[in-house]
């Protein structure tokens, strides 16, 4: 299996498994994930079934320098479990240089913590520093989610650095906008996280 770069006329494909995987208020409007596509740091991988035309799976990453953002990965419901998203992650690992860190909703649902168990089986790690996902365009709500990473668990200063850039160059909305004095015993009390101190 080999993960391609998408071509603009599959793009329509892409959306649709991504409206049929995500909630609402994790992807954007059809026109502005469209226009995310001139974006040099912006990339969507797919990877393609027996027929050339089927969409298996497709990855939406943001390469940034010194790391890369894997924002959606979903596979098609017909060929879940049987090991597709497994091999795409393996292949993301050999295409990205670097760590990859992803966003994943917290532990709260089973569906949520299969989610979490099955990038631990792929080699990512759960951060339980606090984080919310901005509001993903006009409408859209801020989520509190979890950061996941490769190559182990991040620090604080590290945590800090990647949400900020995720922050800065993915929503392109300071932290100050995201987060209020409130934020952190918010998300705590809301999921019931421990403090940790980092």
């Amino acid at each position: 299996m080999m993960l391609e770069m998408m071509k603009k006329d599959e793009f329509d494909q892409v959306f649709s498994l991504m409206e049929r995987s995500f909630p609402t208020d994790e992807y954007r409007s059809y026109k502005e994930q469209k226009a995310l596509l001139e974006r040099s740091e912006y990339r969507i991988y797919v990877l393609h079934g027996i027929k050339h035309t089927d969409i298996r799976a497709f990855l939406a990453v943001w390469n940034l320098s010194d790391f890369t953002f894997l924002e959606h990965f979903a596979s098609a419901p017909e060929v879940r479990g049987q090991g597709i998203g497994s091999a795409a992650l393996r292949e993301a690992g050999r295409l990205f240089s670097g760590q990859i860190c992803l966003e994943v909703e917290l532990p709260e649902t089973e569906i949520a913590k299969r989610r979490i168990a099955f990038y631990e089986r792929n080699g990512f790690y759960l951060n339980d520093n606090p984080y919310f996902q901005p509001p993903i365009s006009k409408g859209k709500q801020k989520i509190p989610l979890m950061i996941m990473t490769s190559e182990g668990r991040v620090g604080k200063e590290r945590f800090a650095e990647i949400r900020d850039r995720l922050y800065r160059e993915v929503y392109q909305i300071s932290c100050a906008e995201v987060l209020d004095k409130n934020a952190n015993n918010q998300w705590r009390k809301i999921y019931g996280i421990k403090e940790t101190g980092i």
